[in-house]
């Protein structure tokens, strides 16, 4: 049996998620999140054999909830379940230590088969993230320079190309204002950037913007 914990911060989506993997009779769902915080205790308390986990939750980003997952219990497998389009996390999910990347969209049967195969000590990627995945670790001379920017960096500059305002990112990432100023002015300077409207520019020329 393989015991699940659900980490999303829609109610909805977490029920009718349930109702799909409760028809799988070799699936039961130990335990549910939906913030960042609740998600480690849940973790801690269930000791679930595999996370299905959102990456825009309260609190902590996906990225370092993946990464406080694996030094938990590094056997605990991650898999990323987001709307978030691939060529914009997944490789970077699976930098960070998770076991698979799949998104909302994708239908029932794909996602039970992506538990199943995390589950069995082997990762989930799709074909299209083989060969991006591929690339970006074999040609370094190629790396676009948002690949530069730590993981945090990388969340904040999304939500600014989603159109989020300081204080809105502040808010949703449980962080100051000051914190998140600080994370623009290394954004800037990384990607040799003089302004939120180039920040703004890049992101949506680079399809990193959250929509």
């Amino acid at each position: 049996m393989i015991r699940l914990l659900l980490a999303d911060d829609h109610d909805l989506f977490r029920d009718g998620l349930k109702r799909v993997l409760e028809e799988q009779h070799s699936m039961v769902i130990v335990g549910e999140a939906s913030d960042s915080r609740a998600l480690l205790d849940e973790v801690r308390r269930a000791k679930p054999d595999v996370v299905l986990l959102d990456l825009s939750m309260p609190g902590r980003g996906g990225l370092e909830n993946t990464q406080e997952i694996k030094r938990f219990d590094p056997r605990i497998k991650v898999l990323i379940l987001t709307a978030h389009p691939e060529d914009q996390y997944a490789v970077r999910c699976l930098k960070s230590g998770a076991d698979g990347y799949i998104t909302k969209g994708s239908s029932s049967e794909a996602l039970a088969n992506a538990i199943y195969r995390v589950a069995s000590q082997r990762k989930y990627i799709s074909p299209a993230l083989a060969e991006q995945l591929a690339f970006s670790l074999s040609d370094d001379d190629f790396e676009a320079p948002h690949s530069k920017l730590s993981d945090r960096e990388y969340q904040v500059l999304s939500m600014i190309g989603g159109g989020q305002s300081t204080s809105q990112i502040a808010n949703e990432l449980s962080l100051s204002v000051k914190t998140i100023s600080t994370y623009r002015s290394r954004i800037l300077e990384k990607l040799r950037l003089d302004n939120t409207a180039q920040l703004i520019r890049y992101a949506l020329e680079n399809e990193l913007a959250n929509s």
